[in-house]
């Protein structure tokens, strides 16, 4: 017993007659029709009623029976609630989004200060690579002017 609404969300009910939002078919299945209303109380006002009930002009039954007027404020109601829920939501995800970028930000920042850590560190190896290499090439040549030297001797 749903009634389904020309909203995207279908989210319109009915329960023994009462509808809220725009009536797209009734609990019964046969489809929903605009009529105009020819009472003295109501002359010319519009509503929607089941197509079923108005084929075999049933009155005061449980089926689809809405003012247009009052179908439309419900959706404009709904609608309002809705767009109130989305504007929240992207506030969220802004909060979200501004606190990824900070996020972002504060990695690059630590990456950069182990980047110069890490560069610091090569250099601080390849100049302490350097001093050993010329202490080798110093006592190769000491060992080298030594074994010459003797040689002239033998």
């Amino acid at each position: 017993m749903t009634n389904i609404s020309g909203a995207s969300s279908g989210s319109s009910t009915t329960r023994r007659g009462r509808v809220v939002g725009v009536p797209m078919v009734c609990w019964c299945g046969a489809e929903i029709v605009g009529k105009i209303s020819k009472s003295d109380p109501n002359p010319y006002r519009r509503y929607f009623r089941c197509a079923f009930a108005v084929s075999n002009k049933l009155m005061d039954d449980n089926h689809v029976f809405k003012w247009v007027d009052e179908a439309l404020l419900n959706e404009v109601d709904r609608l309002s609630s809705e767009a109130k829920r989305l504007e929240q939501m992207v506030r969220e995800s802004e909060i979200v989004f501004d606190g990824a970028e900070y996020e972002k930000m504060v990695f690059d920042k630590v990456l950069m200060k182990v980047e110069e850590e890490v560069f610091q560190k090569v250099e601080s190896v390849v100049s302490e690579s350097q001093r050993n290499m010329k202490k080798l090439m110093i006592v190769g040549i000491v060992v080298c002017m030594i074994v010459v030297g003797l040689g002239n001797f033998i």
